[in-house]
């Protein structure tokens, strides 16, 4: 550890002590979480609608205020963006984070309050540094730079004085200063809009700084690394950043990329370190860094409850607090939160691998994954078995989707995989076959709807052509920033698509 980075860990130290509470304090610091978020919004409009005055515990909680999609929320923060001030949460707010979600068309305003700002996204930053220097007491985090790939904002069009943008460019403009200097490259260039000319000009910026940590999506920032390596002439990336250590990385799963990263950071020093910090908060954080799971970070003013994934959508679904969750299941969550949410469903779905403390895995989407034939293939599934197969087969997937194809004569169907390779199988039929035999060992329902082929055929496997899916994504105005090619979809509305333009 050099000397900056040991002058600056003991600061860490009482954080991480207050991190380790959660194992065995959790239901005690939810509760308190639930009781200040009713405190502080009880004089709002909406907590004077439910009458948050008169709330004492979580049954009243969750007996007063039912869930609420964003098509519930949106009225109220139509209004907010129009500058009415104590609707959903106290003041006036100036910041909202655009997310649609996915690629569609239609973008959502997360309201991003003060509040949620600084005691949520900006403390789960500062959370990810002191569980990175717990888990890596050599780094010299604090003596190089840190380069931040995000997004951009604009004016609202909705109100002159309110802001929005993807949540990467809503956090960097709102930096303490202080931040700026041990981040690259400058605000002006990474809140630059047109996304192939701020990657033009990041290289230009960064290739000769020294870089020691990467915060991003894993597929956009591997758009800039291939840039980088371009414009430098160099092979792999640590010999344009050779003190490279870490890379902080959110947004999609990093098992289909993790392959083309070993691949372009050869360095048995590189480490990596999930976050799931989403528009709405900051909800996990990988902990160990031998452990995938994603530590749920308890005490940054978000109240967590969660719906069984096949109770999804039900009249009068079941509803639990985290103390009642269980291992391996799928949940929907749902969030209350100091950014004005109240019982949010955020459209994740999560599947506990332990509990005191309680870490998880992002299995998904609610809207994400495919059931055609009741098979249930969840993200998390379909990332793990590309990543398996990829390491059979020596093969390198850049991007995929999937989607069921019917076969309405036969009654039965398949499953239409659309995949980019970087480095493509010998035979595609091979990689198939091994794609299919993975998802039936890590999806118990998939194997049995393949079993004599009752319902489901093999998967069938489309090669894309190079840049199909950067070219969709450019054609709906969605390069860049923080959006996410939907991996698996229930109808073929995404995927034919991307075939027609396959085929251009």
């Amino acid at each position: 550890m050099d000397f900056i980075t040991s002058l600056a860990s003991p600061f860490f130290l009482h954080r991480q002590g207050n991190i380790r509470r959660f194992e065995q304090e959790s239901e005690s610091i939810q509760a308190g979480q639930l009781r200040k978020l009713i405190t502080k919004a009880r004089d709002t409009e909406w907590g004077k609608k439910y009458d948050f005055k008169s709330i004492r515990n979580y049954k009243d909680f969750s007996q007063r205020i039912p869930l609420q999609s964003y098509e519930d929320l949106k009225p109220y923060i139509t209004r907010m963006v129009n500058g009415e001030k104590d609707v959903l949460w106290p003041s006036v707010v100036r910041w909202f984070a655009r997310s649609s979600g996915t690629t569609n068309d239609k973008s959502k305003f997360i309201p991003v309050t003060s509040e949620i700002l600084w005691r949520c996204h900006y403390k789960g930053g500062v959370d990810c540094v002191a569980l990175y220097l717990e888990n890596n007491p050599k780094s010299r985090f604090f003596s190089r730079k840190g380069l931040i790939l995000g997004g951009s904002h604009s004016p609202s069009p909705l109100n002159a004085q309110a802001h929005q943008g993807d949540l990467s460019a809503v956090l960097l403009q709102n930096l303490n200063p202080l931040v700026n200097l041990v981040r690259v490259p400058p605000k002006r260039i990474i809140l630059m809009d047109e996304w192939e000319s701020k990657i033009r000009a990041i290289v230009e910026s960064t290739c000769n700084k020294d870089v020691n940590s990467l915060s991003g999506v894993p597929s956009w920032m591997l758009v800039l690394i291939r840039a980088l390596l371009e414009k430098t002439g160099r092979q792999h990336l640590t010999e344009v950043w050779p003190n490279l250590e870490v890379f902080f990385h959110g947004g999609i799963s990093f098992e289909p990329y993790r392959t083309i990263y070993k691949e372009l950071i050869p360095s048995d020093d590189m480490h990596y370190m999930e976050t799931y910090n989403a528009s709405e908060g900051f909800f996990g954080i990988q902990s160990d860094l031998s452990d995938p799971s994603l530590l749920l970070m308890q005490d940054y003013g978000v109240f967590y409850e969660f719906i069984p994934l096949d109770q999804v959508g039900s009249s009068d679904p079941k509803i639990l607090s985290l103390q009642e969750v269980e291992r391996e299941v799928n949940y929907a969550v749902v969030i209350s939160t100091l950014g004005g949410l109240w019982r949010y469903q955020i459209g994740d779905t999560i599947r506990f691998t332990s509990l005191y403390p309680h870490k998880f895995i992002i299995s998904g989407r609610t809207k994400h994954y495919i059931n055609a034939f009741g098979e249930e293939l969840m993200v998390d599934n379909a990332d793990k078995a590309i990543s398996l197969t990829n390491e059979a087969t020596g093969a390198v997937v850049k991007e995929y989707t999937a989607a069921p194809l019917f076969m309405l004569d036969k009654a039965k169907g398949l499953h239409q995989w659309f995949i980019e390779f970087t480095k493509r199988p010998n035979s595609l039929t091979d990689y198939a076959r091994l794609l299919d035999q993975n998802l039936k060992r890590l999806n118990s329902d998939y194997e049995a709807k393949r079993y004599k082929e009752i319902s489901l055929q093999p998967l069938e496997i489309v090669e894309a052509k190079d840049g199909v899916f950067y070219e969709w994504l450019r054609r709906k105005g969605k390069l860049g920033g923080q959006h996410k090619i939907p991996r698996l979809s229930n109808d073929r509305e995404m995927i034919e698509a991307l075939l027609t333009i396959n085929k251009e």
